[in-house]
C-alpha cells in the first residue's frame, strides 16, 4: 500500500526566508523538511505534498526551496493573493517556473472572505484549470455554498476541500454543504482535522460518523487522509493522524483504504 500525505506545512526562522509583515508572532519552533522526512520514514509515508504556510503569505520561496532540495519526496501547493488582479499570472509563475502543482485559497466565513464571491475568482479558477493544477479551499461550511455556485461554471477544475470544511460536531447541518458538493465529480475532500473538531482524545471516535458520511457521499476515490503536520501537534502526533484512518476507521473497505491513504492523492499529484 502506497501512503501519500497530501497536506503538511514547512517553515524555518531564517532571514533568507522572511515572514510576511502580517506575521507578527511567527512560530517559535521550526518545522523543516528534514524533520518531516524523519517522520515520513518512521511511519512508512512515501511522498508528501507541501502546502504553503500562511505565515509567508504569497512568498512561496521557502516551500520552493524544499521542493527543489528534495524533488523525489515532495510536491507542493502555492498561495497567491486572491485580491490581486494579477493572481492568475502569479499562479502561472509559481507553477511553470518553480514546479508547484496547485494553489490554496482561504476565504473566511465572515465578511472578510467576501472576496471569494467577487469578480477576481473566475479568472483564477480558469487559470488553475488551464494549468491543470488543483485548487485547495480552506474555509468553513457556509462558504461552501458560494463554492458550489462557482463550480457550476468551472466543471473542468479539480477542487480539494481541506479538512472537510471543519464542521462543528454539534451542528449536523453544517456537514450538508460539504456533502452536497459530491455531485461535482472533480471535488475531493481531505478527511483530516478529526483531532481538531473532536471533543475526545485519540482516536477521536465522535468524528468517525462524520467521516463515514463523507465516505458514503464521495466514495474512497475522492477522499484523502492528511496529517496537517505540524499544526496537528497540539492535539495529535504525526503517527496518530495516520493510524486513526489506517487502523481505527474500520468502515473503509480494503480497496478504498488504499485510495484514501494514497491512490486518491496520486490522481491529483505526480512525483518524480
Amino acid at each position: 500500500m502506497r501512503i501519500i500525505d497530501p497536506h503538511v506545512h514547512v517553515w524555518k526562522n531564517d532571514p533568507a526566508f522572511p515572514w510576511a509583515p502580517e506575521t507578527t508572532t511567527p512560530p517559535a519552533d521550526d518545522a523543516t523538511p528534514e524533520m518531516l522526512l524523519e517522520l515520513m520514514a518512521a511511519n512508512g509515508v512515501e511522498k508528501t505534498v507541501l502546502v504553503q504556510y500562511i505565515g509567508y503569505r504569497w512568498d512561496n520561496r521557502y516551500t520552493a526551496h524544499a521542493l527543489k532540495t528534495y524533488p523525489d519526496k515532495f510536491a507542493a501547493v502555492c498561495r497567491v493573493n486572491p485580491q490581486d488582479p494579477a493572481a492568475p499570472d502569479h499562479l502561472s509563475y509559481w507553477t511553470e517556473e518553480h514546479g508547484f502543482h496547485g494553489v490554496r485559497l482561504s476565504p473566511g466565513a465572515d465578511a472578510s472572505g467576501d472576496w471569494f464571491t467577487g469578480p477576481l475568482m473566475d479568472p483564477l479558477f480558469s487559470r488553475a484549470a488551464g494549468l491543470q493544477v488543483p485548487l485547495l479551499i480552506l474555509t468553513r461550511p457556509s462558504r461552501l455554498l458560494d463554492l458550489a455556485n462557482r463550480l457550476d461554471r468551472h466543471g473542468d477544475l479539480d477542487v480539494v476541500i481541506d479538512h472537510m470544511g471543519d464542521p462543528s460536531l454539534g451542528r449536523p447541518d453544517e456537514a450538508e454543504p460539504l456533502l452536497a458538493l459530491a455531485r461535482y465529480p472533480r471535488v475531493y475532500v481531505k478527511i483530516s482535522h478529526t483531532w481538531g473538531i473532536s471533543k475526545q482524545d485519540y482516536p477521536w471516535s465522535d468524528t468517525h460518523d462524520l467521516v463515514k458520511r463523507v465516505y458514503q457521499a464521495f466514495g474512497g476515490q475522492r477522499i484523502m487522509w492528511a496529517t496537517d503536520w505540524p499544526v496537528c501537534l497540539h492535539r495529535a502526533t504525526y503517527a496518530q493522524t495516520l493510524s486513526v484512518v489506517r487502523d481505527m476507521m474500520t468502515f473503509f473497505s480494503l480497496d478504498d483504504r488504499e485510495w484514501v491513504l494514497g491512490k486518491t492523492a496520486l490522481r491529483l499529484w505526480t512525483f518524480k
